[in-house]
């Protein structure tokens, strides 16, 4: 192969890169292969196959590109008129049915590309349909700049209370609710933890013997939609003191797929915990949830209605934080290199 066919036989991705609460956001509009389906939902289950759009997922998300805690999506089209683009969410196991996170940064690249149009001053809808349903990422702006962005997530509910767990630290009870994804939960008072960096791999382990404890049980199935089922992650919290009348506030570390950890303070997790929290008569109407992560980035989050799904009490979550741009990359990948797709070390 001479130099000229090997430059010619290069894939080029490019991607624009955001943060929201320090969980990183890769945007993929042209992944380069068909993404079939009619749905974004239908789109994810052929994605899901050990096809094409699996392989850039691990392109772009695997080392040497990415890393074991990247995160991202590829843009589609939306279901209907009714949205203005779909996404297919992606990290480094697979493709998740929900991302908070993600959505706000959507929001936020939506306005600052001009693909949805907005005032210099005022809000903007960014209506985005995602594998679990259709959300809206409600941006804010100030002469020109983003200042905040609300995700309006869909409606949220707890599927169980006080599920026992057989742990390493023993058996623990924990709370299993719907945010977009299934999520236990437990506070680590439970076990003699705080939610902090030098916890980061006690964290971890716990986090992922719950998940992988109760992912095919019982209360990891979703009452709709079985494409919806098995526990997405753990959140593991730690309740604060609150500082205003009428706020909860609560820092969370939160383990998803195989180990991940959650930089941002995970916007469907908060979603979870939102319904998880309206049940147990803690967070009622006008008061807010304010859910820090292990990096200490903000979201707060608050009831915007409530209503029944499937039998279900549910809520419908508001959550709110904000995301920056943090570059723009083009990845080859060279016909010769060894490595591809590439690889994880956990």
């Amino acid at each position: 192969m001479t130099q000229c066919s090997r430059e010619a036989l290069m894939e080029t991705y490019r991607t624009e890169d955001y943060h929201t609460g320090g969980e990183p956001f890769r945007i993929v509009t042209d992944p380069g292969v068909p993404l079939p389906g009619r749905t974004v939902a239908e789109r994810r289950m052929h994605a899901m196959s050990d096809g094409p759009a699996d392989r850039v997922r691990r392109i772009l998300c695997h080392e040497p590109r990415g890393h074991a805690d990247m995160y991202g999506g590829f843009i589609t089209p939306p279901d209907d008129d009714g949205a203005h683009f779909g996404v297919l969410f992606w990290h480094k196991d697979g493709f998740s049915t929900a991302c908070g996170h993600g959505t706000i940064a959507l929001g936020a690249w939506a306005v600052r590309t001009g693909r949805v149009s907005a005032p210099e001053t005022g809000t903007t809808d960014v209506v985005i349909d995602v594998p679990s349903g259709r959300v809206t990422a409600r941006v804010h702006t100030e002469q020109g700049q983003i200042l905040g962005v609300d995700f309006l997530s869909v409606p949220s509910y707890v599927l169980a209370t006080s599920v026992p767990v057989r742990t390493s630290a023993g058996e623990l009870l924990v709370d299993v609710s719907y945010g977009g994804a299934i999520y236990a939960q437990l506070d680590v008072s439970a076990v003699g933890l705080s939610i902090d960096p030098e916890h980061t791999g006690e964290l971890i382990a716990l986090g992922r013997q719950i998940k992988w404890a109760l992912n095919e049980t019982e209360v990891a199935r979703h009452p709709v939609d079985p494409r919806l089922s098995g526990i997405y992650g753990t959140i593991l919290f730690q309740r604060l003191p609150a500082t205003e009348p009428g706020e909860i506030r609560q820092r969370n570390a939160t383990i998803f797929a195989d180990g991940e950890l959650d930089r941002s303070p995970c916007g469907s997790g908060t979603a979870a915990r939102l319904a998880t929290l309206a049940a147990a008569g803690e967070l009622g109407a006008g008061e807010m949830l304010v859910h820090s992560s292990i990096v200490d980035s903000l979201f707060t989050a608050r009831i915007v209605d409530r209503l029944e799904v499937a039998g279900y009490p549910a809520v419908l979550p508001e959550v709110t934080g904000m995301a920056y741009r943090t570059g723009d990359s083009t990845f080859t990948v060279d016909p010769l290199d060894p490595l591809v797709p590439g690889f994880v070390l956990r």
